[in-house]
């Protein structure tokens, strides 16, 4: 079998002020033809998994451009245009080809092309023909088109958040797309639109739990595969909104009955899919009364996860004012201030003015005097299986001995997601009452083991949950929050 396999994803959040230009995806990660690294990274699971069945089942594997940028506004149209007319070059030089995987998001947005992924399944299958069987992994925070549903075979999210299941989901993809090119299965996929705008931690009950239902469904009464596509909040498309994905062999109104039902018991527990958020001064005092270290504290509204800038401040500020260390936080992007820590060597002191760059959601900056405790270059940090790049590493000491607290900053825009962005630079978290990353979701199977408690901060920043206030201008309604009764309201 023929198996051609590439990538292009990023996340886009409409509301962000931050642009995303071809230097994103060059400071994330571009592979061309070929040239991806021996080891599995995020967006790049259909690779890594055709790799793999290849060598084990005598697959002829033709890799793709692989292409990654992080979270942020639209991505610049001739950056967009620029990448997908290289995979597509590289699609056609592979042919003939049995079946196409791809690594996608399924929320990215173009300047011109509200629909990236739908745009580039269309165009693949117009080179391809009908008979190539094309699928694709998405993260849960997609948007469900018409346009992907009618290009693509087969679509598998992550059933996870955090998303430590993508290599699974991408080795089912590979599977799947085999047994389908092999006239094994006749894959048809069913789809519920469950008229809501929602997070979902899949940590806690009840998502947990309904996870673990859908998966135990799989493999019987010929369901192949089933998806929760959460979407992504922070994209103002036509598309936004929860969607139950059922794939099954050749069973299209069993298929339709199993996602209404799942859809609508989904439904049913909206209000308690998404763990509690707490304002800062609460989060921060609760975290303090916790008997036992070290306490995390989720700042989820700086989250660069989900395009937000990475360097507010509010959180430090509150912590320094109420000289609550000794704490860690971290990544807080600001590559000036790492600079200038190169410059004056480990163990120096120097007044530093940290975060607060990019605009008013990340606060005002910092002048702090600090000590330069740690330096290091093109640092990663891990998450699950894979590496994600946080560039040049400076960790900063500020405040009173006893108190303090140390700051991984970073000349790249991240979330933290592994232990190892405070343990690798200089922070042993045994010592910290508290620590804060920069996160909404994807370091809790890090960081919650080690953890006496967690708490997630409801702001102030640039992603705050506030899903009924956003200025959505495109999403088509009835959906709740915005609508109190979707289903009643609906035409």
């Amino acid at each position: 079998m023929r198996v051609f396999t590439a990538s292009l994803a990023t996340e886009t959040n409409t509301f962000s002020p931050i642009p995303t230009g071809l230097a994103s995806y060059e400071a994330a990660g571009i592979y061309r033809a070929g040239q991806h690294p021996d080891h599995p990274t995020f967006f790049t699971g259909p690779l890594w998994a055709a790799r793999q069945r290849g060598r084990e089942r005598g697959w002829t594997v033709i890799e793709g451009l692989c292409a990654h940028a992080q979270p942020a506004g639209p991505t610049v149209r001739a950056a967009y245009e620029t990448l997908r007319d290289e995979l597509l070059a590289d699609l056609k030089k592979a042919l003939p080809v049995d079946a196409v995987l791809l690594g996608l998001h399924g929320a990215m947005v173009a300047d011109g092309y509200d629909d990236c992924e739908g745009d580039l399944m269309a165009r693949v299958r117009a080179i391809c023909g009908k008979d190539t069987v094309i699928g694709a992994t998405l993260d849960p925070h997609c948007h469900v088109t018409e346009t992907m549903l009618g290009a693509a075979n087969l679509l598998v999210c992550f059933k996870e958040y955090p998303h430590t299941d993508f290599l699974e989901r991408a080795y089912e993809l590979a599977d799947l797309a085999e047994a389908t090119a092999k006239k094994k299965v006749k894959p048809v996929t069913s789809v519920f639109d469950c008229r809501m705008i929602n997070a979902y931690h899949t940590t806690r009950e009840p998502m947990k739990g309904f996870v673990a239902k859908i998966r135990a469904l799989e493999g019987k009464d010929g369901v192949l595969s089933i998806s929760i596509a959460h979407g992504f909040p922070w994209g103002d498309v036509k598309d936004l909104g929860t969607r139950m994905l059922v794939i099954t062999d050749g069973r299209a109104a069993e298929g339709a009955a199993l996602a209404e039902r799942l859809g609508r018991e989904l439904y049913a527990i909206r209000e308690n899919t998404f763990s509690p958020q707490l304002p800062l001064g609460e989060a921060i005092g609760k975290a303090l009364e916790v008997n036992g270290w070290p306490v995390v504290l989720a700042d989820s509204a700086d989250n660069p996860g989900g395009g937000a800038p990475g360097d507010s401040t509010f959180v430090l500020e509150a912590l320094l004012a109420r000289k609550a260390g000794p704490a860690a936080l971290g990544p807080l992007y600001d590559p000036l201030a790492v600079q200038f820590c190169f410059d004056v060597g480990v163990g120096a002191r120097l007044p530093l003015r940290i975060g607060g760059k990019t605009g008013p959601a990340s606060g005002k900056p910092l002048d702090l005097d600090v000590e330069v405790r740690h330096l290091a270059r093109n640092a990663t940090q891990s998450f699950g299986a894979a590496r994600w790049g946080i560039g040049d590493v400076a960790t900063v000491r500020t405040g009173e001995p006893g108190r303090e607290i140390d700051i991984v900053l970073t000349t790249l825009r991240n979330q933290g997601t592994g232990t190892d962005l405070f343990t690798a630079n200089g922070v042993n978290l045994d010592e910290k009452r508290l620590v804060v990353v920069k996160s909404s979701q994807h370091f809790h199977a890090a960081f919650a083991p080690i953890a006496k408690a967690v708490f997630y901060i409801a702001g102030p920043g640039a992603i705050m949950l506030d899903i009924a206030h956003l200025p959505y201008k495109k999403v088509a309604r009835p959906k709740w929050p915005l609508d109190a009764d979707p289903w009643r309201s609906a035409p």
